[in-house]
Formats: C-alpha cells, sequence, structure tokens
C-alpha cells in the first residue's frame, strides 16, 4: 500500500512523534510512504532523518511561518502538494492534522484527485471547559467540524472526544476511534544510571513543553511549597515559551533540574527508566504520547483529568488530578511518594501492564491498516457508482 503521508518533522512537538512513530511502523511493515510536510528548500531538517525515514519519499512544501501550534503555508504549497499527489499517485492520504488553513482545503483537492482522505485530529481537548486553555480549543474544535465531516475518516483517540465531535455535526460514521500506541519493546522497564548522575534518591519528572497550556507551573508551586528534602529531585525534560521565565523564578531550587530539550531518544528512555514518579498537570490535552512513554517503561505517573488521559490511568493506572486543584493535590501526594517508595512500584507495574492491554504501537498500526483498507475500499465503490 502507498500512503501519502501529511504531517509535521518539526519544530518537536506531539504531533511528530506522532508522524515519526506511525510512518516508521508503516514502512517497518512494507508500506511504501511518501511524507509531505512543511519545510523551505533550505531546510536541513530533512537531512537528518532516522534510518527509518530515509526510506519515505521526502516532498517539502513551502511555508511563511511554522510553530508547534500552527503553520501558515506559503502560496505555492498547494500546488506542490496537487502536483505531487497526481505524479506520486497514492491508494490513499493520511493527514496528522496540525492547524494548518491547508487542512481545510484537503476534502476538495482529494475529492478532485478521488483519492480516499484519512486524518488524524489529535487537538488537545477537555469537555468540561474549565479554564481559558480549554474553551479556547473548544473553539478549535467548532472551527474544524465542518470540515472534518468532508473527510473520509477522522482519527481521535476516545469517546470524550466523539462525543464532542458528534455534538459540533461530526457523524458516527467518519469517526474512528483509535488510541495513540507506543512501541512497548522500546519503551521498556530497565537499568538506568540518572539518579546516580542527578544524585537523587527519589525522582520525580515533567517531560513536555514549556507551554500555558502545560500548567507546568502549578507543578513547580507545589514543589516549592512542600519544600522537598535534598534527595528528592524534579527534572525538567523540554522547552517551551515560558522556560525563561520559570527558570528566573524557581531556577535556584537546587531540588530542581533543568535538562532542557532532549532529542537522543535513547537518553530520554534512560530518563524514563530512572524515574520514580512522571507528572503531567496539563490543562488541555489529546492522548498524550509522553505519558504513555512513562507508563510503558513502569513508571508511576499523576495527570490531570483532561483530553484522554484520565481514562488512560483510571481504575489504579495511576493517579488522577483535578485540574483545578494541581497544586494543592500536589502538595498531599508528592511527600505521599517519598514515604512510601512502594506506592511507584505497584503504580509503576499497573501503568505498564494498562499499556500492553490497550495501547501498544502494535495494535494501533493494526487498526490502522483495517481502516486504511476500510477506506480504499468504500472509495472505490463510490467511483464506481459514478
Amino acid at each position: 500500500m502507498h500512503i501519502a503521508w501529511l504531517g509535521k518533522r518539526s519544530p518537536a512537538c506531539g504531533n511528530v512523534t506522532y508522524s515519526r512513530e506511525i510512518t516508521n511502523a508503516l514502512l517497518d511493515r512494507g508500506h511504501r510512504v511518501s511524507f509531505m510536510h512543511f519545510a523551505s528548500e533550505s531546510d536541513s531538517e530533512h537531512e537528518e532523518l532516522d534510518e527509518h525515514l530515509q526510506e519515505a519519499q521526502d516532498v517539502a512544501l513551502p511555508f511563511l511561518y511554522k510553530s508547534t501550534i500552527y503553520t501558515v503555508p506559503s502560496l505555492r504549497a498547494n500546488k506542490i502538494l496537487v502536483d505531487s499527489l497526481r505524479s506520486l499517485k497514492p491508494d490513499l492520504i493520511h493527514a496528522s492534522l496540525a492547524i494548518s488553513p491547508l487542512d481545510f482545503r484537503l476534502p476538495e483537492i482529494c475529492a478532485e484527485l478521488d483519492l480516499p482522505l484519512v486524518a488524524t485530529f489529535h487537538q488537545p481537548f477537555d469537555l468540561k471547559r474549565r479554564n481559558l486553555a480549554s474553551s479556547t480549543q473548544q473553539l478549535t474544535y467548532q472551527i474544524y467540524a465542518p470540515s472534518l465531516a468532508d473527510y473520509n475518516q477522522v482519527i481521535i483517540f476516545s469517546n470524550i472526544q466523539k462525543e464532542l465531535l458528534n455534538k459540533l455535526g461530526v457523524p458516527n460514521t467518519r469517526i474512528a476511534i483509535i488510541p495513540n500506541g507506543v512501541d512497548s519493546d522500546r519503551y521498556s522497564p530497565g537499568a538506568s544510571n540518572i539518579k546516580a548522575e542527578l544524585k537523587a534518591d527519589v525522582l520525580f519528572l515533567y517531560q513536555g513543553r514549556l507551554a500555558a497550556e502545560k500548567n507546568v507551573e502549578a507543578l513547580l508551586k507545589a514543589w516549592r511549597k512542600c519544600r522537598m528534602p535534598e534527595g528528592c529531585k524534579l527534572a525538567i525534560v523540554g522547552t517551551g515559551p515560558l522556560l525563561a521565565g520559570l527558570k528566573a523564578f524557581y531556577g535556584n531550587d537546587p531540588t530542581i533540574v533543568w535538562m532542557g530539550y532532549i532529542a537522543d531518544e535513547q537518553r530520554r528512555i534512560e530518563i524514563l527508566r530512572g524515574t520514580d514518579v512522571f507528572i503531567l498537570p496539563s490543562l488541555v490535552e489529546g492522548l498524550s504520547l509522553s505519558l504513555l512513554e512513562a507508563m510503558s517503561c513502569g513508571v508511576a505517573c499523576i495527570a490531570t483529568d483532561v483530553g484522554a488521559d484520565g481514562e488512560v490511568i483510571e481504575d489504579g493506572a495511576g493517579i488522577i488530578l483535578d485540574s483545578h486543584k494541581v497544586t494543592s493535590q500536589l502538595c498531599t501526594l508528592l511527600p505521599l511518594f517519598v514515604s512510601h517508595p512502594e506506592m511507584a512500584k505497584i503504580i509503576g507495574i499497573k501503568a505498564r501492564q494498562r499499556v500492553l492491554d490497550r495501547y501498544t504501537l502494535v495494535k494501533n498500526i493494526d487498526r490502522l491498516e483495517e481502516l486504511y483498507e476500510q477506506t480504499m475500499s468504500q472509495q472505490w465503490v463510490r467511483v464506481s457508482a459514478f
């Protein structure tokens, strides 16, 4: 099968990770992948691909602006995309949507080319709309819903997300629930020297973007209030627009280690394997791959009940926080993990098992292949009818 994948390779974010993991897995299964992404002609980013993606045909689409949140294509991007699709003649297009005006043109383009179109819509969400971030995401869903109804299939991560899209007019027949998956062989429990390196007896970790919707300051406030012992360390892995401000206010605490963005996947796995507790205090989420990776490594996880994250760790596979009470609840929980280290081990075992039961990359790709076959069959029936 030949899949034209429209996704992101930079800057680093969940969408980039999703595109990399899925396309690598498709290539491993013998499919052909043409990877279309926004990049300037002189951009060196596509010269630094992992060995799997060297096998994918690369199509660079020019842009005016690109960030982790949205992308503004240049006027030439639409023509290059159409010409590339005509030349490549893929069996199907899969778009990993990343807030771009091109997202709204894709159904019309694919209809003209008689190509089936699948999209993954992983915009963060919180059904309860409890804060400004979740209200903003609600607006994004309202803007996207009419266009999503024109895609052949839209992949989402949970029934909560499906309920939200149904209310906005996207029919059930266009929605497929396929949760994110993690490579449970690669992300697995194992030896790590990170505690010795950081001189930590107990290691807590936040890994992700340092942006307002991630609510990292609520974690840092709790950490400061708890006055954690010197042997306890909080590692912050990631970067983002709030990094400078957070470091200015909390940077003098010797128990907080600012590790920055880490591109080396094996290094990130080493950190996860040595972590006792992973904390995700977000105000909105889709289905966090960082959370699944931590769980797959057998790490006890604490996360807010936003997006699908609460669903992932329910029933004892983690601890769910109220997004309104992150600081106060962490002030109770953080010392408990220090005084009762067996808690982290018990929860970590359950977390690993939850991933194996529901969230492996193998199961994700199995379901994705089935969806591709189904979508192409339906497209063939529609075309034959005319």
